[in-house]
């Protein structure tokens, strides 16, 4: 269909078996198969008095979710971070910016969609993204929209499009992670797509497709054919 691992659950590095540490992984394995909390375990190091480093890197992770272009000052109102961590991790998310804008990327299929964002599969609450595109299909940027409870969020059309509009994007697709392994969408999942699909449509922004997705696998509504524009 073209378009027209898990959170370790370790308190120290050190209670890990020295095989399956982050940095030995990264040596044996290659980066790309770090999870999003073992890849920020390696950027703090360590964890301090009140948090492990496990707890610390997935507080970092949903702040920086929550807070689109985390700055340093923002960094710094994380308790038990620290000027030298906060530091760290900001020179580290401006670095990922320059460089993630240096190329336009087209995206053709919905698996270049996944392997994009399916590092946000083993976050232990949904996150409601959407990947804004310019007429050549390249993307413009992918954004949090929502960060949802345990097993569900909730997101509205105006939050959808907001960032859309400002952007001049003339389409985008909607992902959202489920924190089970279960990755079917829902009727709940069908039936919100259809309402923003119709809000699209008033604004001229299409909805190319959904994807729901763990650290895993995906499904996409494209490629299992289930219609996104339907009276």
């Amino acid at each position: 269909m073209n378009y027209t691992m898990d959170a370790q659950g370790f308190k120290t590095i050190r209670e890990i078996p020295e095989g399956e540490r982050p940095r030995e992984k990264i040596q044996s394995t290659g980066v790309s198969a770090l999870s999003d909390s073992e890849l920020m375990c390696c950027i703090l190091g360590s964890g301090n008095k009140e948090k492990d480093v496990a707890s610390l890197s997935r507080e970092v992770l949903d702040f920086i979710s929550r807070h689109e272009g985390a700055s340093f000052n923002e960094l710094m109102t994380i308790k038990g971070l620290g000027n030298a961590k906060a530091s760290v991790v900001a020179s580290c998310l401006e670095l990922g910016r320059r460089l993630s804008g240096s190329t336009a990327r087209r995206m053709s299929q919905p698996v270049d969609i996944y392997n994009l964002i399916r590092h946000y599969g083993d976050r232990q609450q949904e996150h409601f993204i959407t990947i804004l595109l310019n007429g050549a299909l390249e993307i413009m940027s992918v954004n949090v929209v929502t960060v949802g409870l345990v097993n569900k969020t909730l997101v509205h059309p105006r939050e959808v499009f907001s960032l859309a509009i400002k952007e001049r994007a003339t389409s985008l697709i909607c992902a959202h992670n489920h924190p089970s392994s279960f990755v079917e969408p829902s009727d709940a999942d069908i039936e919100l797509t259809r309402l923003l699909a119709k809000s699209g449509e008033i604004l001229g922004i299409k909805i190319l497709d959904h994807i729901v997705f763990n650290s895993r696998t995906y499904v996409s509504f494209a490629e299992k054919g289930i219609e996104i524009y339907k009276e």
